[in-house]
């Protein structure tokens, strides 16, 4: 069975601002103070499949920042540039598209780049799992055991049943905190991962049946595939087709979905309340990175760059420097933070972003 990696690397992560920026985003932070996110992702993949079968899809903005990233981890050929964002369903039909044509067919795992994972060696299970299902047609998502009523993933609902496999239901948006909870009290929803395993013809044959439009503006660039024309056509093309999530767009519609229900300690660390996930919290849960000094507070978060940060009487916020700006707000707002970049995108600062 031949299985190829495709890792989604072209979000911002605003919420981490002032950390993450447009030439920095999520994934090429180190949030967890081992290696950058992205690596980790990549380097997870290497359990299930060889270097030359995993493939890095993200912004040519971001292109030398990834190759610089992952050295020679993966052949840099490996790494796909979309000329504008066009969300998940052009970045998969892209990379199916480019497999299907230089590699030919085979199973795609395809996750975000920026995720946490604790227990690896169950990950690598359920890929595998994934895999085998795939390989004989099927359509597969990983969903998470939830751990809390989270109202900041989406949700898939299932079918209930003792099989390590299940046919899934549907996919809802993320909820309002009661009906999260209620979700977690009647049991048969799994959180949204975003990893998705199926072989590189279905996909593609699945985006033709319910993304016509789509379909079409991809086989005019996979017509080009391996040729010194693919950028030309990639500038030409890209930019106008139809922005998508491959989650609306396709696996909603469709009604042959599998899901496999893990519990590998996954969360996607997606704004900075969550860095309790990669960091201990002392005895009063502050969570510390870097030169800080927390008196009289808990609950807080507070990350240090460049100088020496100090808190006194604070509780449950969020204090962020870097060496050109710092953020202070309560963790209750964690979520909110991409609205101070939409401030500054208004405010033409540019620098800072």
């Amino acid at each position: 069975m031949k299985i190829f990696g495709v890792i989604m690397a072209g979000g911002g992560g605003t919420r981490f601002w002032p950390l993450s920026r447009k030439a920095r985003p999520k994934q090429l932070l180190n949030l967890s103070g081992r290696d950058l996110m992205i690596n980790e992702t990549l380097e997870r993949l290497l359990n299930v499949t060889e270097r030359e079968n995993v493939y890095i899809v993200t912004n040519v903005s971001q292109v030398a920042a990834i190759k610089e990233a992952v050295h020679d981890r993966i052949p840099l050929e490996n790494i796909l540039s979309e000329p504008a964002a066009r969300n998940t369903a052009a970045c998969i039909g892209y990379a199916a598209a480019k497999i299907l044509k230089l590699r030919g067919d085979g199973v795609m795992i395809v996750t975000p780049s920026d995720a946490y994972v604790k227990d690896e060696e169950e990950y690598s299970k359920v890929l595998k799992l994934g895999a085998v299902v795939a390989e004989n047609g099927g359509i597969v998502t990983v969903g998470i055991k939830p751990t809390f009523p989270s109202t900041g993933y989406g949700y898939i609902k299932y079918e209930k049943s003792l099989d390590a496999v299940k046919k899934a239901d549907c996919f809802v948006e993320k909820p309002d905190k009661v009906t999260a909870e209620r979700y977690i009290s009647e049991g048969g929803y799994a959180w949204n991962s975003g990893i998705f395993i199926w072989k590189a013809s279905v996909v593609r044959d699945k985006i033709k049946r319910y993304l016509p439009d789509l379909y079409s503006d991809i086989a005019k660039i996979a017509e080009f595939i391996g040729t010194d024309g693919e950028r030309e056509a990639l500038n030409e093309v890209y930019p106008s087709i139809r922005s998508i999530s491959i989650d609306y767009g396709v696996m909603e519609k469709s009604d042959d979905i599998k899901v496999i229900e893990s519990d590998f300690g996954w969360n996607d660390v997606g704004s900075w309340d969550m860095l309790n996930v990669l960091h201990k919290a002392d005895e009063k849960g502050n969570i510390s990175v870097g030169d800080t000094i927390i008196v009289d507070s808990a609950r807080s978060t507070v990350y240090s760059e460049y100088r020496t940060v100090a808190i006194l009487g604070l509780d449950d916020i969020i204090v962020a420097e870097t060496k050109d700006a710092v953020l202070v707000c309560p963790k209750s707002r964690a979520q909110d933070v991409k609205k101070i970049v939409e401030e500054l995108n208004d405010r033409g600062k540019k620098d800072l972003l």
